[in-house]
């Protein structure tokens, strides 16, 4: 309804693991569902991870399968995204929006998208 916050930033080494929370704000998690992105300079926005509002379905892009985690607390309205095994690839400027979530087609439909938070994974 109004905007989404991301928590949970910052460099890693490769390996490791960092953990992102978004914050709805404006609306209940009970009733939306939350996409996950990243994007880097010059490059087209790539989609992460989603959840759906009524939490049946989700959906991870090929390269974070395994190893990506997207889960929600409705009580704090927080929806987390655990990131394990980091790689240099998935350096990243990473932000959420509130989204519809397919299984098959993952996040679509986003409306309010919050600031970026800056990943950065290297030695």
């Amino acid at each position: 309804m109004c905007s989404c916050r991301r928590l949970g930033g910052g460099s890693v080494q490769p390996g490791g693991s960092l953990r992102l929370s978004c914050a709805a704000s404006g609306f209940s998690l009970n009733d939306y569902g939350v996409g996950w992105f990243r994007q880097v300079p010059g490059s087209v926005r790539e989609a992460v991870s989603c959840i759906s509002g009524d939490d049946v379905d989700t959906y991870y892009g090929n390269s974070m399968k395994g190893r990506f985690t997207i889960s929600r607390d409705n009580a704090k309205n927080l929806v987390y995204l655990q990131m394990d095994n980091l790689k240099p690839e998935d350096t990243a400027e990473y932000y959420c929006a509130r989204s519809f979530c397919g299984k098959q087609v993952g996040p679509h439909g986003m409306d309010i998208w919050g600031k970026g938070t800056q990943v950065t994974v290297s030695s």
